[in-house]
């Protein structure tokens, strides 16, 4: 089931990341982050309540709100990025990256991967990045890109060093802190942050489908190694070129061609290892 629901949060987030594109380019990036990470809170809340923990931990809650910073941090940098860059550099850059940093921080925590799926690790960053088109000028995204990377892998790496023990409260208590660590971009321009009624249940929703993809991850971290629910999990990128062929009327490119091939090679090799 691990690289199952690695696999679903992925889709939970190529969703959401090609909707809350979309979203940041037609309303204040700023706006449609915060109001996200509330929707995000009552999701995961809601969820946490109706799922029993056996015994939550002071530990469980204290890596979800960590986690939460990077959650925050990451999609501030994120959709700033997309409200101004190119989705097809923005996007690869914080995936990969991410992946990168997530996948040498879990080697040094313990984990051990197969040769196969050393492989599929191998393979996944230069897929990734020909998915997305391999860009390398995106109107100044880049370092959004990058910045919101460092949050991913935060995000990643502490969620799952909470025990499974503790239910979804840890990443109740993630949304929470990553509210908390939005507040003050959202309250410094009130008045340009504030989002019509359709856009900001639209907003909500985005970040419902942020914090579901963050519980299947968790429950997928707590089924196999951290390397490899990271690199699964970071797979979405491939969606949003798949749902802008199929709903925007893109054409792929050839290197977009391989690259959808190398992603589904790597799940392959990875669901293996």
């Amino acid at each position: 089931m691990g690289p199952l629901l690695a696999l679903a949060s992925a889709v939970c987030y190529g969703i959401v990341d090609f909707v809350g594109g979309l979203l940041s380019r037609r309303a204040h990036f700023a706006a449609v982050t915060f109001l996200g990470q509330i929707g995000g809170l009552l999701l995961a809340t809601t969820a946490a309540l109706l799922l029993p923990a056996e015994a939550v931990r002071p530990a469980d809650l204290l890596w979800g709100a960590l986690s939460g910073v990077g959650s925050g941090a990451a999609m501030h940098f994120l959709n700033r990025g997309l409200s101004h860059g190119a989705m097809s550099v923005v996007v690869p850059v914080s995936a990969v990256t991410g992946v990168a940093l997530s996948v040498v921080c879990g080697v040094l925590l313990g984990d051990r991967p197969t040769a196969v799926a050393w492989l599929g690790i191998a393979l996944t960053v230069p897929a990734l990045w020909m998915v997305c088109g391999g860009a390398t000028d995106g109107g100044g995204g880049v370092p959004d890109g990058l910045l919101a990377s460092a949050g991913i892998a935060l995000q990643y790496i502490a969620l799952a060093q909470s025990g499974a023990g503790g239910g979804l409260w840890p990443v109740a208590a993630g949304r929470a802190a990553a509210v908390l660590v939005l507040l003050p971009a959202a309250a410094r321009r009130p008045a340009r942050v504030r989002l019509p009624p359709v856009r900001a249940v639209q907003a909500l929703l985005v970040g419902a489908g942020a914090a579901l993809g963050l519980i299947l991850y968790l429950l997928a971290a707590q089924r196999q190694l951290l390397a490899v629910a990271v690199v699964l999990a970071s797979l979405y990128p491939a969606l949003p070129v798949i749902l802008g062929l199929a709903l925007l009327h893109e054409r792929l490119s050839r290197k977009q061609v391989l690259g959808l091939a190398g992603t589904g090679l790597a799940t392959v090799l990875l669901s293996l290892g």
